[in-house]
């Protein structure tokens, strides 16, 4: 293949690995990123998955140990096609310079505000890279007009809309959200509109020409727009008549936190969207299973218990995940109790409620013939973090069967019989053990750091949520760094311990931002994620070392 390899020609890009399906390929230069980014999107490898570019590095995930091992001596020899780089589009945006920060940003480059502001829409700028939110797209450019600093006190709500700057970097909020960068105007343009073919107006690679318009131009006009509708959680609503007598259940408490979930939206992270999905993806795909369901059915997720659902004709259901029992009580108040992982029938007007689990932290309930709800971006989970998908399950809420189960179908599959536990679930002051494959930034902290890491017990606090576990240390303390400065911003992955100054580690969960900038000390093995996403506050962890993939050719 044209510009696959160049032997001999250039000294291999460093290759260091995240886990064990992905690497991150450092760079010698953001041109560099660019280029070896636009080559493996395309002329992608044998079973990537997903390519995501940062400030110096790309992240190259894969479907398996095997094909990660293969890509990698690949991708270090690469020599990019030079076409592949020029592939992007020419996106112009709109700007009304009237931000607040225009005199600031002046003040710390020595130009007068008409400089700022002629350097800035002068200058070629391109996308670079994804992170923070949906539609969030770094721009760089080869010759930066200027390096600022971040403000000294973050703002916290930045408007949707806002184009702003902040070290040699330029970037358009695509919604409401807290920030740090100097505001240099606004624009109309919507940089995330799911309604569009391609919902993010700007991905890697495009040119970006910012047009400043006059403010009397825009005089009266609406302001940038929020996030669409579909960009946000889907509120739930009052059922209406039709849906209330429609097949599926009827939310009767909606328990602590329940969200409905499949396995996620994969390979969108250029966009600054996280696969998310269940957070334990073993125990959703046995809750399907068990009611004869394909594995990318929805279910539902639900945290400690106390949910309740009333069917609304003759449903069959499973409860997967922590260990948490049900019971079933009828219109007359009879009440009968269920196993986990065994199917049940809950008749029309019984109510299933979920028992407090003695061990782990989130149930799966599945259904069978699915749960229905509007596809986002292919998928029906719920991402907390960006907020897509549908909002999380309210008192009273309808939710309909997706499946006719009386109609004819092709593959229908048997219920299932009942299955043993995927695991040993962890319980409130119960110990997990949790192998982990030292990298990407295990040098950070040396041969001491991961020693530490591994040498006790570490605490799950009540900071614990999809997006991440928050680990407190014990006797040994904190974790220490070896290296001063900062971390450029990096492609992250589920699994991966972000250590941040505390020196206390992040366990990244389903809902992970797509870009972290704190070192990586390591990444929780593939096969004890599952077991990660069930780790309840009071819980304690330890970390074996699990050996990094080789980087050698695979046969």
């Amino acid at each position: 293949m044209s510009g696959t390899q160049a032997p001999g020609a250039a000294t291999p890009r460093p290759i260091r690995a995240v886990g064990t399906q992905a690497f991150l390929v450092e760079c010698a230069s953001l041109a560099d990123v660019m280029a070896v980014h636009a080559h493996l999107v395309a002329h992608p490898e044998r079973g990537q998955r997903q390519v995501l570019s940062a400030a110096r590095t790309v992240l190259v995930t894969f479907t398996s140990q095997a094909a990660a091992q293969h890509a990698a001596p690949r991708v270090a020899a690469l020599d990019p096609d030079a076409q592949d780089r020029d592939a992007g589009r020419t996106v112009e945006i709109p700007v009304v310079y009237d931000g607040e920060d225009v005199a600031e940003v002046g003040r710390l480059t020595g130009l007068s505000p008409e400089a700022v502001v002629r350097a800035h829409v002068e200058t070629d700028w391109f996308a670079a890279f994804g992170g923070f939110a949906p539609g969030f797209l770094y721009c760089a450019a080869e010759a930066p007009p200027f390096d600022v600093p971040r403000r000294d006190s973050p703002r916290t709500a930045v408007p949707a809309g806002a184009v702003a700057v902040a070290g040699q970097l330029s970037a358009v909020y695509p919604r409401t959200s807290p920030g740090g960068w100097q505001l240099l105007g606004h624009t109309d343009a919507v940089m995330w509109d799911l309604g569009r073919e391609r919902p993010a107006l700007l991905e890697p690679g495009d040119r970006v020409r910012y047009v400043p318009v006059r403010a009397e131009a825009v005089r009266g006009a609406a302001p940038a727009a929020e996030a669409p509708a579909e960009d946000t959680l889907v509120a739930a609503h009052t059922p209406d008549a039709g849906e209330a007598s429609a097949p599926g259940l009827t939310v009767a408490d909606p328990g602590l936190f329940t969200l409905l979930q499949d396995l996620g939206r994969p390979g969108l992270g250029d966009l600054g969207v996280v696969a998310s999905g269940a957070a334990d993806r073993d125990a959703a795909r046995q809750a399907n299973r068990l009611v004869g369901n394909a594995s990318g059915e929805a279910v539902l997720e639900t945290v400690l218990g106390g949910l309740a659902l009333t069917a609304r004709g003759d449903q069959v259901l499973a409860l997967a995940g922590a260990e948490a029992t049900g019971v079933v009580t009828g219109p007359g108040g009879v009440a009968r109790p269920v196993s986990p992982r065994t199917p049940f029938p809950l008749l029309d007007g019984e109510t299933l409620t979920v028992q407090e689990p003695t061990a782990g932290l989130r149930v799966y309930v599945g259904v069978r013939g699915g749960l229905e709800a509007p596809r986002t971006l292919g998928s029906r989970a719920t991402d907390t973090l960006s907020g897509l998908g549908p909002a999380p399950l309210t008192a009273g809420q309808a939710l309909a069967r997706r499946a006719d189960l009386d109609a004819p179908r092709a593959g229908v599959v048997p219920v299932g019989d009942p299955e043993a536990p995927l695991r040993p679930m962890p319980a409130p002051g119960g110990t997990a053990v949790l192998r982990v494959v030292p990298g990407p930034r295990d040098d950070w902290f040396g041969p001491a750091g991961l020693e530490r890491l591994t040498a006790q017990e570490w605490a799950v606090s009540q900071q614990t949520d999809r997006i991440g576990v928050r680990l407190t240390a014990g006797e040994a303390g904190p974790l220490e760094r070896i290296r001063t400065g900062e971390l450029a911003s990096e492609g992250a992955v589920r699994g991966a311990l972000q250590v941040p100054p505390s020196g206390e580690p992040v366990l990244f969960l389903a809902d992970h931002p797509v870009t972290g900038g704190y070192p990586v000390i390591g990444v929780v093995a593939r096969a004890d994620l599952g077991l990660a996403a069930q780790l309840p506050p009071g819980a304690r962890v330890r970390f074996v070392l699990h050996p990094q993939p080789s980087q050698e050719p695979t046969a």
